[in-house]
């Protein structure tokens, strides 16, 4: 018969874990670094959208001059008619999260671009239903954005979820 190992439960404000330990310098950016966010996920079908959110805004925060680009079910990040029962209200706790982490990108100064294939051809979005400051583009400029920073020797973030 195994023996029964018993601990005390953890319970609020316990530290479970070293969180004063970081391995690598944290590093900032030189003075003209670039980085790009390339944004292909489906709000609310995971994390990795919200984290890809986080994660621009820390690099935001490291002095990377920061573009953004939400292409495919990624532009539905962008979406100022969202809420419920409306526009704007919270209908659960985060449901407001892409558009607030969006607008912080932008109030630190990110650019936040919207292909409009994907908001016209594949979600029935017109740019006034964008936030404000997210700026259409064509979906041949995804490629271009693309070969712009990698000339610029850009830090480039390819997410891709469905």
């Amino acid at each position: 018969m195994p023996k029964t190992v018993t601990i005390p439960a953890a319970k609020e404000g316990d530290i479970l874990f070293n969180v004063e330990e970081k391995v690598f310098p944290d590093l900032k950016a030189n003075e003209g670094d670039k980085a790009l966010i390339l944004m292909h996920t489906v709000p609310f079908e995971g994390s990795v959208g919200f984290v890809n959110m986080l994660t621009a805004t820390r690099l935001q925060r490291k002095g990377f001059e920061l573009s953004f680009v939400l292409y495919g079910p990624g532009v539905l990040m962008a979406a100022a008619t969202r809420g419920y029962p409306a526009v704007g209200q919270e209908a659960f706790a985060g449901n407001l999260q892409y558009n607030r982490q969006l607008k912080t990108l932008m109030d630190e100064g990110a650019k936040i671009y919207a292909c409009r294939f994907a908001m016209g051809a594949l979600y029935g979005m017109r740019e006034d239903d964008l936030i404000p400051g997210v700026i259409p583009i064509n979906p041949l400029d995804v490629l271009d954005i693309n070969i712009q920073a990698w000339r610029d020797r850009a830090l480039i973030f390819s997410t891709w979820t469905v």
